[in-house]
Order: structure tokens, then sequence, then C-alpha cells
């Protein structure tokens, strides 16, 4: 490490960058106002990333080029304003920067472009904007321009870094094992594209405000930085082990301290997270362990070791699920009604103890005006009965007349050759229902009110978590309900009633599923619209027990401006 990167002074967000190294001098840090077009980033990151020598790495040390001289209101490509310098180390700096064009905070790293790390990085930039995952902070723009290399990401203001969250402690079990769960699979599918991170650590891995977690910096950190491997699935699947790790006991398991995190006592070597604290959830820590293949250092009471990350998402979907806690209710206080409403007001107040009397209230109807009413509508039922049959009689005499006409005979002979006109579809009975959000971090979506989409009311309705755009804010493709049918039934359409007007699918799974299918990938697309209400009519003949209806594309709603699906009522028929 040059010794002038320690001395370096950088704001730190959430939404910024993965910093540089510093680990020999501890960093300053400035307050600066951070206000962009998407909002405020609250936290700043830490440049503690002094982990370096655990990892099985390599480093290229050779780019020496002086970083670009860019100030504060810079613009690259006429469209992204430089707002602050985050970052400025070993030849490339990183900013946050203002989208002028789409109105937006993204984040910026820029190199020379004769510095020798400048091919690595936009081919890296290029290959990750090309995964296009969405838990994966995504890379906008990678360019080559008037000597400059730059790449434009994704700035995510409302995101927390797990160094923030872990600061006040470790995660809950529920929360460890989503971080986990959507960590590996995010990055076995990564890897199955050929690409690595190298850098996953805890100021990589954010939170969103759904829930979510994101991975920021896909072979892009690694590449400003020199860092590779000869042993890339190993070297993540590792780092995610030091993840759940640090979140299940709020300490980083090797003997240097970094991310704010204290690291083991010396000599002891790795010990399992549930031995360094008390009510680590027990599977969660040996998934750590057996992701931790640290040459050798997993204890033989594990099982065998995870050494990818796909091994390491086959353990975690052998481990039992670990359910969310039970949300904690406060009693709302007693009711008191005021002497107003008790109807005391302007009378005195009864003594305790005293027999109040009851005032019967008259017969209805019983007064001269009500006697008159109730003749009058006597005399208004009597003619409407007699005009009513009088009207019936005229019809039935009119089409006797139709019947008796000489030209026209009747036959039923069974050579019968008019059309007969098509029986409509039966209703289908709903027997069940279920929110459906394979892609979220809890994996579910308001389930309690799942119900409300089959109750025959359309003045209730099911609705989803509200996001900041309609496509679900780039976090997921969608969400939907699983409906149960109760047994294999042919299946002619299928009607949905919206609250504004929303993109739809009808999905269905085989029709010899024998339970309900849990994987996203198990339904199959058969009609597709949009509207408020809007009528799937599969193209072809469908049977099925069950269907899924998934929301592709969101409403805004009036009253708050912010984008949520809400299902007013769905019929099926045959």
């Amino acid at each position: 490490m040059d010794g002038e990167a320690g001395t370096t002074v950088a704001e730190r967000s959430t939404a910024a960058v993965d910093v540089a190294d510093n680990s020999d001098e501890k960093s300053l840090t400035a307050q600066a106002d951070q206000s962009t077009a998407d909002g405020v980033a609250k936290n700043r990151e830490r440049d503690t990333d002094s982990d370096e020598v655990q990892e099985n790495t390599r480093t290229d040390s050779s780019g020496k080029t002086s970083p670009p001289e860019l100030h504060s209101g810079h613009k690259l490509a006429r469209r992204y304003r430089l707002e602050e310098c985050v970052t400025r180390l070993d030849g490339f700096s990183s900013w946050r920067a203002v989208d002028e064009k789409l109105r937006r905070a993204v984040g910026v790293h820029i190199l020379p472009a004769d510095h020798s790390r400048a091919r690595s990085v936009l081919a890296a930039a290029r290959s990750s904007a090309l995964l296009g995952d969405p838990r994966f902070v995504q890379v906008l723009d990678a360019v080559e321009e008037n000597d400059l290399v730059y790449v434009v990401h994704e700035w995510l203001p409302d995101a927390t870094e797990l160094t923030t969250l872990l600061a006040s402690g470790p995660l809950e079990p529920y929360d460890a094992f989503q971080m986990v769960s959507q960590v590996s699979s995010a990055m076995a599918a990564a890897h199955r594209e050929g690409l690595a991170h190298l850098r996953l650590n805890p100021n990589a891995v954010l939170r969103a405000s759904t829930g979510q977690w994101r991975i920021r910096g896909l072979a892009v950190n690694a590449a400003l930085r020199g860092v590779a491997s000869d042993t890339p699935q190993r070297t993540d699947t590792e780092a995610i082990g030091a993840l759940l790790y640090a979140a299940l006991t709020q300490r980083w398991p090797y003997e240097s301290d970094a991310y704010g995190l204290s690291g083991l006592p010396k000599d002891i070597g790795l010990i399992a997270p549930d031995q360094v604290r008390a009510g680590v959830h027990r599977g969660l820590s040996e998934l750590s362990m057996r992701a931790l293949v640290n040459d050798g250092a997993t204890a033989s009471r594990h099982e065998s070791p995870c050494t990818t990350p796909e091994e390491l998402v086959k353990a975690i979907g052998e481990m039992p699920r670990i359910r969310p806690p039970e949300p904690t209710f406060t009693a709302p206080p007693e009711y008191q009604r005021t002497s107003y409403q008790q109807g005391t007001y302007g009378r005195q107040a009864p003594r305790p103890g005293a027999t109040q009397p009851i005032t019967t209230p008259p017969p209805p109807l019983q007064s001269r005006t009500g006697k008159a009413l109730k003749w009058a509508v006597s005399a208004l039922l009597i003619a409407a009965l007699g005009l009513g049959s009088w009207q019936l009689a005229d019809a039935l005499m009119d089409q006797g007349g139709k019947n008796e006409d000489p030209g026209q005979t009747q036959t039923n002979d069974g050579n019968d050759k008019s059309p007969k006109k098509p029986a409509s579809g039966k209703p289908i009975t709903i027997s069940g229902a279920r929110d459906f959000d394979p892609f979220g971090g809890d994996q579910t979506e308001k389930p309690s009110d799942v119900g409300k989409v089959y109750d025959s009311s359309t003045a209730t309705y099911w609705q989803t978590d509200f996001y900041l755009s309609a496509d679900f804010g780039r976090l997921k493709p969608g969400v939907g309900i699983i409906l149960d049918l109760g047994k294999t039934q042919q299946v002619g359409k299928v009607t949905v009633t919206f609250v504004g007007n929303t993109s739809v699918e009808l999905r269905s799974a085989s029709a010899d599923a024998g339970s309900e299918p849990t994987s996203f990938d198990a339904y199959t697309k058969v009609a597709e619209g949009t509207g408020t209400t809007v009528q799937l009519k599969p193209g072809k003949s469908l049977k099925s027990r069950y269907l899924l209806v998934w929301l592709t594309e969101l409403p805004i709603q009036a009253d708050d401006g912010k984008w949520r699906g809400r299902v007013a009522d769905i019929k099926v028929t045959s």
C-alpha cells in the first residue's frame, strides 16, 4: 500500500462505491451534504479493507498513473455531473454524481485511459452490465472518452451496508439466513456466467429498504485494485462464509480487526460461531464453518466443506426453513367514550347505584301519518303487480301467435342443423390462495390480506408493498398470488379486477402437479393483459389445479405517489 493512500479524506456513503484499502492508517471522514436527486445517503462507508492478507489473491500494484485532475461540477459526456469525490487512490478516483438526463444520482469510477488497469476495468464493467441481475448494483455505462475511462453505476440512497448494520449488534437468525441465502444464490448465478467478485466483504453487501440484499462491485472493484485469484469460486465462497460468521457473532473470523469488527483472539484458530457467542443458531453456525474452508481449519464434527457458491446454495436448501420472528403488537388502550357519545350531553349524570328507567320506544307506524303511509305503499304494490301481469300475458299471447304461423314448422328429429350457442363457463370455486414473492427478501408480500381477492367483494383488496417505480424498483421481476382450485379442473378464463391500470400474466402449474409448486419456473405463462379489469384466456385448452396471477407492472397510487399493486377480485370460470 502506498503511504499517500492512508491520508485520503473522503465522505463515505451507503450508496457509494466500495472504498479503497487503508490497512495501516486510520482514515479520516468529513461530514458533507449528501443530498441527491434520489434522496439522501445517510451512512458512510469505512475504508477498512484490512482483510487483504486473508484473501487467496494477488494484487497488481503497477498502476502508478496519477489520477486525473477533476473537480466538483465537472461533466462527463455532457450528462454526468461530478458532485463529491468518495475515493482517490492508486491512480483512480470514485465520485458521487448526478445523471442530469434522467435526474438521478449515480456513482462513477474514473481512470486515465493509459492506466495499467484501464482495459481490465472496462472489460469487467461491460461483463457485469451484461449480467443484468437485479441482485447486483447495476453498471449503467462504461466508456472511454477524452483520455479517460469511466464506469457509471447505480447509487442506492435507501440501502444500508452490512458494516453499518453490524455496528449495532449481530443479525437475528432469520435476517442472517436471508442474507447468506440471497448472496449465495446471486454469486452462484454470477459464477455460472464466468464472473467473480473477489472483494466480497461487509462494505459490498447492502440491504435495501424492501429487505432485499444487493451486492455492489461485481468484478469491477477487483479490477480497479488489480486483485485476481487462482481459485475465484473458493475465494468468493470463503468470503460469504466470513459474512455469515460476522452476521452471527459481530466478530471477524480472522485474527485481524476489519470493517469495524474485532477479530478472533490470537492463537486459538478458527472456532465455530456458537462457541464465540451464546444463542447462535446451530445450523447457521455449521453453515459458516463449511464455507470457511481455511486450509483444513474446519472442525471435524461438521459436514463436508462448501468450496463453491453453488455448493453453498445446495447446503442452504437442505437446511430447515428459518421463519421470521412473530411481530409484536402493543394492545391499544381501552376505548373511553365521552359523555357526549354516551348520550348524557346536556343531562345530569346518573347517581352511582341508582336504577334508571328505560323509556320504551313507540311502536312503528302507529300514528295517523304512519297508517296513511302503509295504505299508500300497499296501493302502489297492487298497481305494480297488475301492470306486470298484463305485460306478461301480452307477451305470451304474442309468442303463441308466432308459433301458429302456417309458414313455420318445428321439428325435432335429431337432424337439426342450426348452430348451437356455446355454453357459458361455469364458476370455479377458489379453495385457497397465498402470496408468492420468490425473488423478495423475506419471500412474503402482505400474506394476511390474500383472502380478500376471492371474497366476492371489490371493496376490499390485497396490495403489494410499495416500490419506487412501476417495475418494482428494479428489485424483482414481479409478485403474485397462487390460486388453489381444490382439484385439477378445466380452466377457461380468469378475470382479475385491479385498483389502477396493472399489467398481469396468468401462469399455470402442470395438470399432474401433486402439490403446490414453490418455484417460479414451475409455472408456465398461458395469458397476459393490462388494465383495471383483465380477462385472461389461455390460448389452448388448460387443465390445472394451481394458477399463478403474476403482476409484472404496477400502477402509481395518487394518494402517496408510490407504486403498488392492488388486486380487488379474482374469478375463475371453466
